[in-house]
């Protein structure tokens, strides 16, 4: 994907995170981008990543750790790592839509869900009051919140966390951005719960042709949701590509292990999942080789002193890339620059 298609451009992105006692390597060298009107899926296990990778460009990480971020994240014709503080807080909102994992928490607990949501419409819109509210209830009720009216004047711990996921959609729509990010928004809701939220966030952007990151460790969800998908794993991309062809055709050892932990309901009584073994690496002292060495199951000696490159996985075509220099030796075509 070249810069001029993507609505929003990741280029060798690297953060760290420093405390008083550690610094961490949580993202390091990721690059990837999204067209309009298209769903990208960030998958991995916890800790990989994720979440600081698609918020620490916003300025959304944490209070209270030291961040150090480098590369590019292009956005509107600029750099949000080389923009002020206040820049980036202006393209929060109007740009980037945000869908937060736990709703609770990133509402007011003092104020009624309408008047946050009427705020927002009057921030990034310059509505009025009266639009405003007009335009929130539009929006509740587009986010499929029974009686609107009534709970407009609702307080958020007097709603379900289904209908508050769907009020955080609401907040994330309400300046009508191009890019909309929903980290983990079903983690916390039933199978059900999660099946609708999902089928909105798609319904949603059939309707308005937005851009969607799904941060999400659920490969029911990218299947069921992303037309392309990009695997973490420690910091670094292990795989991406086009969500058939990395769903169907994996390339990436973590990868394959990833889909083979999913538990199969077909068989009968028992549900298999196989787990991958072993944990993640410590991200304080890393290794130079590949970070998923001491867990796969096809790792060589080359695997632990040298860092793989993304190549074109052959059997699928230029847009499957994957790290792996073991299944490069077979299955891939050509080094990706």
């Amino acid at each position: 994907m070249t810069s001029s298609q993507a609505i929003y451009d990741v280029h060798n992105l690297v953060i760290d995170l420093h405390t008083t006692t550690a610094s961490i390597r949580a993202v390091d060298g990721v690059s990837f981008g999204i067209r309009p009107g298209e769903t990208v899926a960030v998958v991995g296990e916890s800790g990989s990543g994720k979440t600081v990778m698609t918020l620490g460009p916003l300025g959304l990480l944490p209070e209270g750790v030291r961040v150090d971020i480098r590369g590019e994240a292009r956005a509107e014709g600029g750099d949000l790592l080389t923009m002020n503080s206040r820049a980036v807080s202006a393209l929060r909102g109007r740009y980037f839509g945000v869908v937060f994992q736990d709703p609770m928490s990133a509402l007011n607990p003092m104020l009624k869900v309408g008047p946050q949501l009427a705020a927002q419409i009057r921030r990034f819109r310059g509505a009025d009051k009266t639009t405003a509210k007009r335009e929130a209830i539009n929006l509740l009720r587009r986010t499929g919140i029974p009686d609107p009216e009534d709970r407009f004047d609702r307080y958020p711990h007097e709603m379900s966390g289904g209908m508050l996921q769907r009020v955080m959609i609401a907040l994330a729509l309400a300046a009508r951005p191009p890019v909309l990010i929903a980290d983990e928004p079903t983690t916390a809701l039933d199978a059900t719960v999660q099946a609708q939220i999902l089928e909105l966030l798609r319904q949603i952007q059939r309707e308005d042709g937005i851009a969607v990151i799904l941060i999400t460790h659920d490969i029911g969800a990218v299947a069921a949701a992303a037309d392309r998908v990009v695997v973490l794993y420690a910091g670094q991309v292990a795989e991406q590509g086009a969500v058939m062809d990395v769903l169907t055709q994996p390339a990436h050892p973590y990868t394959r292990g990833l889909l083979a932990s999913v538990p199969d309901f077909r068989s009968g009584n028992r549900i298999v999942g196989r787990e991958i073994s072993g944990s993640p690496p410590n991200q304080i002292k890393l290794s130079p080789g590949c970070r998923f060495a001491d867990r796969c199951p096809l790792v060589q000696p080359e695997c632990r002193v040298h860092r793989p490159l993304l190549e074109t996985v052959k059997q699928s075509g230029g847009d499957h890339l994957a790290a792996c220099p073991v299944i490069a030796a077979t299955e891939v075509e050509h080094v990706v620059a």
